[in-house]
């Protein structure tokens, strides 16, 4: 499990996101996505999706383009485009797997995105979502904290409730806390120092570090 994957799909993009790939990262474009990496000088591993929101003209140059190319029926698939993508990589069992232009102005697709981290989890994955201000993960465990450029941490349960939360490095600690959907008692808490550390008993917990800034540029 050494492999990166990185998937950039069709949502909020910008040159914010290309500082997120590296020079090893096997990437996949799901829609969009793919067409964004041409246009900024990465080329795909896989391409895959509908391809309904690009031009014929587009579409065949993403399918120039990239190594593999997987073109969907848009009425008959059952997946997402990024579901799809995020299953291939998941086949791969790579070590971690983040996902850029997952959120935007689709809410249903921007949470359905932030459900695919249980998928992750359950493979022992390390996977995340970010965007321009956010970085959302996914934890049952424990998980460090590092500040790398946010201002808040939040934490909000995906399950009922998420129990036995002891914060430690953070403003606000809580010890041996229980969250419940439909409380906000945990945004915008804070990193005292450069790192914190999040144990947790029972549950699943969104880990969602962010930053007041307007990143898209629309490149």
């Amino acid at each position: 499990m050494s492999e990166s994957i990185v998937i950039v799909t069709g949502g909020a993009l910008g040159r914010w996101a290309l500082a997120h790939i590296g020079p090893d990262d096997v990437l996949v474009g799901a829609d969009r996505g793919a067409l964004f990496l041409l246009r900024n000088g990465r080329r795909p591993e896989l391409a895959l999706g509908d391809f309904d929101s690009v031009t014929a003209e587009e579409k065949e140059d993403v399918r120039r383009g990239s190594a593999m190319f997987v073109d969907c029926d848009p009425v008959m698939k059952d997946w997402t485009d990024t579901e799809m993508a995020f299953n291939w990589a998941l086949e791969r069992k790579p070590r971690r797997i983040v996902m850029l232009g997952a959120l935007g102005s689709r809410f249903d697709h921007s949470l359905a995105n932030v459900h695919l981290l249980r998928k992750g989890l359950e493979r022992g994955i390390e996977c995340s979502i970010v965007d321009g201000c956010n970085e959302v993960r996914l934890i049952d465990r424990e998980a460090t904290i590092v500040r790398a450029g946010y201002t808040y941490v939040s934490l909000l349960p995906l399950t009922i409730d998420v129990t036995g939360i002891t914060l430690t490095g953070f403003r606000y600690p809580l010890v041996d806390a229980t969250l419940s959907i439909g409380q906000s008692l945990g945004i915008s808490n804070e990193l005292a120092g450069e790192t914190g550390h999040i144990r947790i008993r029972d549950g699943l917990l969104l880990v969602i570090q962010s930053k007041d800034e307007t990143p898209f540029d629309g490149s």
